[in-house]
């Protein structure tokens, strides 16, 4: 796993590439609809199902109804015709700090920019809650890099980690 972090001013709103016939996935994004829509409690135990794959992939970790729950405020959720299809959280720890957390996007429909989407609404929040800085552990820091994210902070922060037991 890598650690990037960014800073709310520096975010790209840049999601989706102009529609054009030489570029057919953007015509297939077009096509899509996909709507992104924060969260609601009741979109809990969707989401803990939703993630389980990326769970078992070892891709994100694993949550209880209970952390899901509490994450539910500051989430949201992509929609394509009623069907869950992505879905981000923004964990905030204070004012300077919060993290996007649990970022996943159905396989099949990766790299259509819905985790743009998803990450913009996180970072989009942290701004309107006037937080300093944003914050992700991943191992998709091309994907996180893309969208503005970096891995050092100004005058060359970094974070470091210490894992004090096997399973999270």
């Amino acid at each position: 796993m890598q650690f990037a972090l960014v800073s709310s001013p520096a975010f790209n709103n840049k999601v989706n590439p102009p529609l054009s016939h030489s570029n057919p996935q953007s015509v297939e994004n077009a096509v899509l609809n996909v709507v992104v829509r924060p969260a609601e409690s009741e979109d809990a135990d969707d989401v803990l199902e939703f993630i389980e794959i990326f769970v078992e992939a070892k891709r994100v970790l694993p949550r209880t109804l209970d952390e899901m729950t509490l994450l539910m405020p500051t989430a949201y959720v992509a929609m394509v015709d009623q069907e869950l299809v992505g879905f981000a959280a923004l964990e905030i720890y204070s004012r300077k700090l919060a993290e996007v957390r649990s970022l996943c996007v159905k396989p099949e429909l990766q790299g259509r920019g819905i985790g743009k989407q998803l990450t913009r609404a996180c970072v989009e929040l942290a701004r309107d809650r006037n937080i300093f800085e944003v914050m992700v552990i991943t191992s998709s820091d091309d994907f996180f890099r893309s969208c503005g994210f970096d891995f050092t902070l100004p005058g060359e922060k970094k974070a470091l980690f210490l894992q004090t037991r096997e399973t999270p």
